[in-house]
């Protein structure tokens, strides 16, 4: 992940350059503001990709002498299929509704969409 965590900490770079000369050019600061955000998510992500290259080492596909053969094996843990998500969908929509009918109606969404997310956070505790 450390090709991923230089591209992102490039992009990163690039708006934060973006946003520097647009807020001192333009002085507009919605403009500003969504390349700092930009910025700011870019390298939430590049951060991640380093943490997990320096927790887990190098892949296979970050090593130039790499063969086909070196990335065989399990790849990663695929879960089952769930209901969680279609629940929490269910219950955003059911909440967002809420906000315009009512505040019944929102409450109702609201203990939906808690179960369904805490139905996905938790599925595989115990496994």
């Amino acid at each position: 992940m450390k090709a991923e965590a230089f591209m992102f900490g490039g992009v990163a770079l690039f708006f934060g350059g973006s946003a520097a000369l647009y807020g001192a050019w333009s002085r507009e600061p919605a403009g500003t503001a969504a390349l700092v955000i930009a910025c700011g998510m870019a390298a939430l992500v590049a951060f991640y990709c380093l943490v997990q290259y320096r927790r887990r080492g190098a892949r296979p596909q970050d090593r130039t002498d790499a063969e086909v053969a070196d990335g065989a094996g399990p790849v990663a843990f695929f879960p089952d299929e769930s209901l969680h998500p279609i629940v929490t969908a269910l219950g955003f929509a059911v909440t967002a509704t809420g906000v315009v009918y009512g505040l019944w109606l929102f409450l109702i969404g609201l203990g939906v969409l808690a179960r369904g997310v805490f139905g996905m956070a938790f599925q595989y505790a115990l496994r």
